[in-house]
C-alpha cells in the first residue's frame, strides 16, 4: 500500500537513519523515538503527538519489505509521482494515512477520549512500553496502561477535644464487623482528614486508601485558633486594678502563672508563649483575655469601701469627650 505522500515525507530522515539501514537499526531508532515522543510522556503536546504520528507511519513502511521497496521507488521517481487515497484492495492497493494505522493495529485509526484507537500490537511492539497493547478504554497503539490502585473510600469520625489535643486512636466497625484502627495524630484540627493506607477499595495494584474527616467536639473552657489556644479569666476589680498574679490552666493539664499589669482593662488579651496546640510543626501560644467581674451582693463593709474609692476618684470621669466622639 502507498501512502498519498510518500514522496513529500522522507521516512528515513524522520527516523534520523541512512537509507541504507538495516531492519535492526530501524526498529531502534523507532524504539527511541516513540518513548520519547510517547502521548503519555507527553500530555497536551500537540507537537509530540504529531512527530509521534509521523514516526509511526515511517516505522510502518519500512518496516515491511515489500512497503518499503515501493517507496523508495515512489521516492526515486521525485514529486512528479502521486497516489490517490484508496480503501484496501482500491487501485493499487493504495491507502491513506489512516488506514495504514488500521490494518497495522486491527481497525481505523482515530482519536477517542483515551487516544489512538487500538488493542491488538504486532509482536514486534509488544514489549515497547511493557505490554502488548492497550487495554480497553483507549491510548496510543503500543502503550499498556499500568495497573492501578482501588478507589479510595471516605469515612467521618468525632472525638474530643483532649483526644484532638493529645492524638487518640478509634476505631471504625465495617458492615463485615471488622473493626479499623484509626489513629489520630496529636494537634488535628477540626475537619482534617486522616489517611489510613490499604483500606480502600481493592484494585489490580493494590487497594485504595480510606480517607477519614475528624470532627472534632468544643471545649467549654478551651478555644482553638489555629495552633493557638484562647481561654477568658475572670479577675477581680482590685486584681485588675492593682495587678496581680494569677495560675490559668493550660491544654496539657498543667497550670501556669499569668502577671496581670495594674490597670488593666476588662477584655485585653494576654499571651503565654509555648503553652498552645502542640504540632511536629512547632507549639501555639496561650492567649488569655482578661474579664473583670463586677461583685453583685457586697456586704456593708465591701459596699463601704467601694463609696469611698468612689469618692477618692470622682474626678476621673471616663466619658470624659464622649459627647464630642458621638456628634454627627
Amino acid at each position: 500500500m502507498a501512502s498519498q505522500d510518500w514522496v513529500d515525507k522522507d521516512f528515513y530522515k524522520i527516523l534520523g537513519v541512512p537509507k541504507d539501514a538495516s531492519d535492526a537499526d530501524i526498529k531502534k531508532a523507532y524504539r527511541k523515538l516513540a518513548r520519547k515522543f510517547h502521548p503519555d510522556q507527553n500530555h497536551n503536546d500537540a507537537a509530540a503527538e504529531k512527530q509521534f504520528k509521523d514516526i509511526s507511519e515511517a516505522y510502518s513502511v519500512l518496516s515491511d519489505p515489500e512497503e518499503r521497496q515501493q517507496y523508495d521507488a515512489i521516492r526515486a521517481m521525485g514529486s512528479g509521482a502521486r497516489f490517490t487515497a484508496g480503501g484496501p484492495g482500491g487501485p493499487g492497493g493504495a491507502a491513506g494515512f489512516e488506514d495504514i494505522f488500521g490494518n497495522l493495529f486491527g481497525q481505523t485509526a482515530g482519536r477517542t477520549r483515551g487516544g489512538f484507537r487500538g488493542s491488538d500490537l504486532p509482536p514486534e511492539f509488544a514489549d515497547l512500553f511493557g505490554g502488548g497493547g492497550y487495554p480497553s478504554g483507549g491510548g496510543f497503539p503500543g502503550y499498556s496502561a499500568p495497573p492501578r490502585k482501588g478507589a479510595d473510600r471516605t469515612a467521618s469520625t468525632s472525638i474530643s477535644f483532649a483526644g484532638s489535643i493529645r492524638g487518640t486512636t478509634i476505631g471504625l466497625r465495617e458492615p463485615s464487623g471488622e473493626v479499623i484502627d484509626v489513629r489520630i495524630p496529636a494537634g488535628i484540627r477540626d475537619g482534617q482528614k486522616v489517611r489510613v493506607r490499604g483500606k480502600g477499595q481493592s484494585g489490580p495494584a493494590g487497594n485504595g486508601d480510606l480517607m477519614v474527616t475528624v470532627n472534632v467536639k468544643p471545649h467549654p473552657f478551651f478555644q482553638r485558633d489555629g495552633d493557638n489556644i484562647r481561654v477568658h479569666v475572670p479577675v477581680t476589680f482590685p486584681e485588675a486594678t492593682l495587678g496581680a498574679q494569677i495560675e490559668v490552666p493550660t491544654v496539657t493539664g498543667e497550670t501556669v502563672k499569668v502577671k496581670i499589669p495594674a490597670g488593666t482593662p476588662s477584655g485585653r488579651t494576654l499571651r503565654v508563649k509555648g503553652r498552645g496546640v502542640r504540632t511536629a510543626k512547632g507549639t501555639g501560644d496561650l492567649l488569655v483575655t482578661i474579664d473583670v467581674v463586677v461583685p453583685q451582693n457586697l456586704n456593708k463593709d465591701a459596699a463601704a469601701a467601694v463609696e469611698a474609692f468612689a469618692n477618692a476618684t470622682q474626678e476621673a470621669n471616663p466619658r470624659s469627650g464622649l459627647a464630642e466622639k458621638a456628634r454627627l
